[in-house]
């Protein structure tokens, strides 16, 4: 009998969440039971996902920006397809590959023309354990520095540099001499590095914890600070590049050029996992300097075939389909038309962002009924007015979002950058009649947030 994982899809298509609490996390199940978002998707074609009743959902998640592409681009799948015909050799480790070399001058053709090397790994946190380790070597100092609210990953390592606290309780003691100072502050930022004992400064351009942007004069003044004391500015653009920001790399919103650039997430295609940091040759040197360290660091399935491909093909999509050009006339145009909204609803601060990764920020409104139903939801959990715009999203509008982090009233879109213009109109008419709910007090939105409390409220006391 032959193996077949279409007559395994077959057999188990409604057992998956039996499966996950039986076998994995079995609180991720309870979450999406608890939110109802607990679907049994079948397909996935693009920026879309289909339910087993057929119904369509538009994903403005995409794998937290793996699928910048959508999903299941045939582009890709024709790449890897080929790759699995032609039965190339493949990590023969005592030999180079002809993919990653070219990769590697694809990905060194749009960065700074500062960094002229490539060193590959398997995800984005790999990629930040990397800079870590080079920086250390490079620099001969151990100090690292990171913003506050930053993500950089979840390995021992790159967790040091996590800014949110939830993700380090309970696994310390944390292996990095590291600090963090806040985002967006130079002054903060100067003081820490002035004792010439900081090996690298790792910052998002944009930070993905509530899509915050820095002022103008910010990344250049940290490209001269750094310089000025030794230290090695490190851009994280695992999330924020290849296109996402509405420019190739984020950087170049600033025109700064660092040291090294982390990537991952959207390289992959979304089929098979891809990190790299692009540095410059002297780093690359420094790390690399004799024949016998030539794998004093490194990664078993890095520049593996499949992964190189997966790289190379998207590297092609974005340019054959102007995906940078795209992201950013779109995410333009969702951030106006929501900016629109601020003077009818009472809850809506502001959006922002740069190209198609966006924020919506809500706020405490000034009159009295709507401030005491907000005031019920922060005292309950903060940042729980949120799930009142996602949840509905979802449920009644089948749009996949999220919130931004924790504790924070801003939910985030990180959508495919493929969006056309049905797919904006209708993420508009439902947040503005999603938004126009939460300001019928009382209502049946206002229900969920209710429920929403009780069950923070709950979690706290046990």
């Amino acid at each position: 009998m032959s193996f077949s994982i279409a007559n395994l899809l077959s057999q188990h298509r409604t057992d998956k969440f039996d499966l996950h609490e039986q076998h994995l996390n079995g609180q991720m199940v309870r979450v999406l039971k608890t939110i109802g978002y607990d679907r049994n998707y079948q397909r996935a074609v693009g920026q879309y996902l289909y339910d087993d009743q057929g119904n369509e959902y538009l994903d403005l998640l995409s794998g937290f920006g793996v699928y910048a592409f959508g999903r299941n681009h045939p582009t890709i799948i024709n790449a890897l397809k080929e790759v699995l015909s032609l039965d190339m050799p493949d990590l023969v480790q005592l030999d180079v590959s002809v993919l990653s070399g070219l990769l590697a001058k694809a990905l060194l053709d749009t960065t700074p023309d500062n960094l002229e090397r490539v060193f590959f790994c398997n995800s984005g946190t790999e990629a930040v354990e990397a800079a870590i380790k080079f920086a250390r070597y490079m620099t001969r100092r151990n100090r690292i520095i990171c913003c506050d609210h930053a993500y950089h990953g979840l390995t021992m390592g790159a967790l040091s540099l996590n800014g949110e606290q939830i993700f380090r309780d309970g696994f310390g003691p944390l292996l990095l001499d590291c600090g963090s100072v806040p985002f967006n502050d130079l002054s903060a930022l100067e003081s820490a590095l002035s004792n010439r004992d900081v090996a690298a400064f790792v910052v998002e351009p944009v930070q993905g914890k509530g899509v915050n942007i820095p002022d103008d004069d910010y990344l250049p003044e940290v490209e001269r600070l750094c310089k000025k004391y030794g230290t090695l500015f490190v851009a994280d653009e695992i999330q924020t590049g290849l296109g996402r920001t509405g420019k190739f790399w984020a950087i170049e919103h600033w025109n700064v050029k660092p040291d090294m650039i982390c990537m991952a997430k959207a390289l992959s295609g979304g089929f098979v996992p891809v990190g790299a940091v692009a540095m410059t040759q002297q780093i690359m040197d420094s790390v690399f300097n004799r024949m016998d360290r030539a794998v004093v660091h490194g990664s078993t399935f890095s520049k593996n075939n499949m992964a190189m491909a997966a790289g190379l093909a998207s590297l092609e999509v974005i340019r054959a389909e102007h995906l940078v050009e795209k992201s950013a006339t779109t995410g333009a145009e969702i951030v106006s038309r929501i900016n629109a909204l601020t003077g009818q609803y009472e809850f809506l601060k502001e959006a922002r962002g740069k190209g198609s990764m966006i924020a919506i920020e809500f706020k405490s409104p000034s009159s009295l009924k709507l401030k005491a139903a907000w005031m019920m939801l922060e005292a309950a959990n903060k940042g729980l007015f949120c799930q009142m715009i996602t949840i509905p999203l979802f449920k009644e509008h089948r749009i996949l979002t999220q919130v931004a982090g924790h504790g924070m009233n801003v939910v985030k879109l990180l959508p495919p950058l493929i969006l056309n213009q049905r797919d904006v109109d209708h993420v508009l008419d439902a947040l503005t009649q999603t938004i126009a709910d939460t300001h019928q007090v009382p209502g049946s939105i206002w229900e969920l947030g209710k429920n929403l409390a009780s069950h923070a409220l709950k979690a706290k006391a046990g």
